[in-house]
């Protein structure tokens, strides 16, 4: 399923503020390099994250998911002085990818990548956060909302990608299909968390914007 007719995302594209250089050539090396490059963030997406972070101005974010660093890049852009970000994956081969783009970026001293398993790290890292973004193994994303929000500073964000999951959410459920029943309980869960306010956003394959009261 595509997110949006070829045509209308090209305009939306079209009128959006442009990526960076550094942006440009990680996500042509992800197309061309790593698998199931249809993980990356992208262009029209990033540019929300960025704006997202540049309107919060957070001094402590949190990311789920690395893949190749694409999101966490942009989520630094609005960082505020003294800012770090987290970023958590547990796929070790892509580690000296997102290294290089920090680098790349200017970012090594902003942000931090961890590698091995996020219900595991996120208690060791001792933090209070302004933004969580949460774009992993989707039959955790409750598990990781459970995780953090005792941790989340009154005003602050969780940001849930992927929560329209190509429009499944809207379609018969396989039984055995457990990411999307997992992502349908998601989303029904911050509905009804009384802690947040949410938003679902149909930016790409869906922003479920949540804060904490």
């Amino acid at each position: 399923m595509e997110f949006l007719p070829e045509k209308l995302e090209q305009y939306v594209e079209d009128h959006t503020s442009p990526e960076s250089t550094v942006l440009q050539d990680l996500n042509r090396e992800t197309q061309a390099k790593v698998l199931q490059p249809r993980m990356l963030s992208g262009h029209l997406q990033g540019r929300v994250l960025s704006m997202f972070s540049k309107m919060i101005r957070p001094k402590r974010i949190l990311e789920i998911g690395t893949y190749t660093g694409y999101s966490a890049l942009c989520l630094a852009e609005g960082l505020g002085e003294g800012g770090k970000l987290h970023t958590i994956d547990i796929n070790e081969e892509l580690e000296d990818m997102v290294k290089r783009y920090v680098e790349k970026a200017g970012y090594q001293d902003r942000i931090r990548m961890h590698v091995g398993n996020a219900m595991e790290i996120i208690p060791s890292l001792g933090e209070s956060w302004d933004i969580v973004f949460i774009d992993a193994d989707k039959e955790n994303y409750s598990n990781y909302f459970d995780l953090t929000i005792d941790h989340i500073r009154p005003g602050g964000y969780i940001i849930a990608d992927n929560v329209l999951w190509s429009g499944k959410v809207i379609q018969k459920v396989d039984p055995k299909d457990e990411e999307t029943k997992a992502l349908m309980a998601f989303n029904e869960k911050v509905l009804k968390d009384d802690r947040v306010e949410n938003a679902l956003f149909p930016v790409r394959d869906g922003l479920m914007v949540c804060r904490k009261k």
